[in-house]
């Protein structure tokens, strides 16, 4: 699973090259993103998936032994001690591909995000 060397143009092909266990995994992980922030867009950023939403909220990407979840340094911080159960570091947690994800986390984690970006003003609307 070399991810490495390919181009991904959307979330869509970049779960496609997983085994089928592994895309029902991403696919129920991305819906639980998506129920959480309906407003952000989906692309492919670092050649993983993201979720956007006046910056970068959250990515998530399969290995071959654990599901990687990126919420950037405050998502992690906000919910160390329930994180703290998983390999960790400063913005991510990995968790493992053959446990059950952690699907209530992911959730909080999400909602947490989006109530930061949503504070964030576009740096595009910003003019003097």
């Amino acid at each position: 699973m070399d991810k490495t060397k390919s181009t991904f143009q959307s979330i869509d092909e970049y779960i496609k090259t997983f085994p089928k266990e592994v895309q029902s995994i991403l696919q129920e992980l991305r819906k639980v993103i998506r129920e959480e922030a309906p407003e952000a867009s989906e692309k492919i950023s670092y050649q993983i998936p993201t979720f956007y939403l006046n910056g970068n909220l959250v990515h998530f990407a399969a290995y071959k032994n654990h599901i990687g979840f990126y919420p950037g340094a405050s998502g992690i911080a906000k919910f160390k001690k329930e994180i703290d159960k998983y390999k960790n570091a400063k913005g991510s947690v990995q968790f493992p591909i053959d446990q059950s994800l952690p699907f209530d986390l992911v959730r909080k984690i999400v909602k947490f995000r989006v109530g930061e970006f949503k504070k964030k003003v576009p740096k595009k609307t910003k003019k003097k």
